[in-house]
Parts: structure tokens; sequence; C-alpha cells
């Protein structure tokens, strides 16, 4: 194929699109809180790319005047006509929220009532086994007391 002009296209739409997306596109900087949290911003990345050309035939007008192009390695190259397009899109997800010895997913849409049940399941699983942990202190407590 050599140094056809539908490799230039190409490589000048993706050359662009790398610049444009990198990992700071998709999980942002940092943010430290006040109260020592650290919020990172997520987001989802989408693109798209297409390429192409066409090369057109010679005018007829050239064989009349008898040039014929000669052999294929004389033959002039073809006129190229093309086109090259990309698209991105960069939706946020959410937050990561990392602070108090926890690690939180805040969606930024989404069933925020379901999320939360998630979130809060295994505290209330510790405050569960915490009170049956007390209650059976305390029976203990009160047979020892008996004896």
């Amino acid at each position: 194929m050599g140094n056809h002009p539908i490799e230039s296209l190409m490589k000048t739409a993706m050359e662009s699109i790398q610049q444009i997306v990198d990992v700071n596109t998709i999980v942002g900087d940092p943010v430290e809180t006040p109260d020592g949290s650290v919020i990172i911003p997520i987001s989802r990345v989408s693109c798209g790319f297409a390429a192409g050309g066409s090369e057109f035939a010679p005018p007829e007008d050239n064989k009349e005047n008898g040039n014929t192009g000669g052999t294929p390695a004389q033959a002039p190259p073809l006129p190229f006509g093309g086109g090259a397009g990309a698209g991105v899109s960069v939706q946020p997800v959410g937050f990561l929220v990392v602070g108090n010895g926890t690690i939180r997913l805040l969606p930024v849409d989404g069933n925020v009532v379901v999320d939360r049940l998630i979130d809060t399941v295994p505290d209330l699983l510790d405050r569960i086994t915490g009170m049956f942990q007390k209650k059976k202190r305390t029976s203990d407590e009160i047979i020892l007391a008996r004896d």
C-alpha cells in the first residue's frame, strides 16, 4: 500500500483522539477534603472512529489524446478523495470516596436507595453481631451471679 493518502488521514485522526482521551479523563484528579477524605471522580469514555476514501478513474479525454497511462509502474497516481472523523463522549459515573477506613462509590445516577442499602449492609451486620454478643454476655453474667 505504501504511502497512501488514507494512511495520513487515519494517523491524524487517531493522534487527535489520543490527545483528547487519557487516563485522567476516566479517573480524575483526586481532591482531598478538610476531614482527610479523598474524592476521586470516575467517568465513562466512549469513542468512535471512521475513515474512508476513494480513488477516481482518470478522465476519458486523456485516453483520446493518446495518453493510456503507460505501464502500471509509470501510471500517474489516481486522484483521491477521502475523509476521517471521530467522536468522543465523556459521561460522569460517580465519585470514589476514600476516608475513615472505608471506600465507597457514590453514583451520579441510578437507584440511590438500593446503592445506600448495599453500602449499609456491612455496618448493619456488625451491629446485629454486636447485639447478640452483648446479649450473650449479659445472660452469662446473670448465670454467674446466681452461682
